[in-house]
């Protein structure tokens, strides 16, 4: 898959004023609503009991028919030189294909620039991919950013794919309400505040709670889900729960960052 805008591609050679004046020009160009073709009640399939089904091994032939493709995008360092990429492409819950590419890292770890040290990478494992996704999750956040262009909405304007990023952490925005205590699929909307380009009060995002313990001596931290591109902020999160089979992590991106692990063993030294 070859970028529809590569003017916007990730160039570590600029420096930090002229990185982010090409997030801000991104976030122009960045399509925050619904706009796909696919049918997001498909992107996962449901068993008869009703529980969300895992991933199978790849190969797996579905007879899905326009089911979407998910790819999972996840990275990790081989050293401090290296970033592998790797994407997991399923279709109706089962992995239909592994697409992985190594690249390297030209800057350190800036907060807000997450893009220019791992989009290469990123781009270069989506150029080795043979099926055509539908749908793209991020290990990273997309609009819940200082400028509105974390990396998935970086790597999905610059593809024209529907996207939408996942993180761990809240990088910057505001919770409308507290995230303490949440239950299992309850969210609670990001709102932009002083360090967000967008107007203030606007939702940027939600911490979803994807799986929490029954017990109250255990506690999980919900996701920070936003859109990237051609997605809306509610619509991310609801993808995100219903790609979610028992874990934290939602399916596609869990089983890219395994398969990520795996390729740091194999080709990391």
């Amino acid at each position: 898959m070859e970028p529809v805008h590569p003017e916007f591609a990730p160039d570590a050679s600029l420096d930090r004023d002229e990185m982010e004046a090409l997030q801000r020009e991104i976030a122009e160009r960045a399509v925050f609503r619904d706009d796909f073709e696919f049918d997001s009640e498909r992107v996962w399939p449901v068993s008869e009991s009703g529980q969300r089904e895992l991933g199978d091994t790849a190969g797996g032939d579905s007879d899905a028919g326009d089911s979407p493709v998910v790819v999972g995008v996840d990275q990790a360092f081989l050293d401090d030189e290296r970033a592998v990429s790797a994407l997991v492409a399923l279709r109706d819950g089962e992995v239909i294909e592994r697409a992985h590419a190594v690249a390297p890292t030209e800057i350190p770890y800036i907060p807000g620039l997450l893009s220019f040290r791992e989009g290469g990478a990123i781009l270069s494992g989506f150029r080795e991919l043979s099926v055509e996704p539908d749908l793209a999750v991020f290990d990273g956040s997309g609009r819940i950013h200082f400028r509105e262009a974390g990396i998935a909405t970086h790597v999905g304007v610059m593809l024209d794919l529907p996207s939408i990023g996942v993180a761990k952490n809240l990088l910057c925005g505001r919770p409308a309400a507290s995230t303490d205590g949440l239950v299992e699929g309850e969210r609670v909307a990001i709102e932009a505040d002083g360090d967000v380009t967008a107007p203030d009060g606007t939702v940027i995002g939600y911490a979803v709670q994807s799986r929490q313990y029954d017990s109250p001596n255990r506690y999980i931290n919900p996701l920070i889900v936003s859109p990237g591109h051609r997605v809306s902020a509610a619509t991310a999160a609801d993808l995100t729960l219903s790609c979610s089979a028992g874990y934290k992590l939602p399916e596609p991106t869990r089983l890219a960052d395994k398969y990520a692990d795996d390729l740091k063993s194999e080709i990391g030294d």
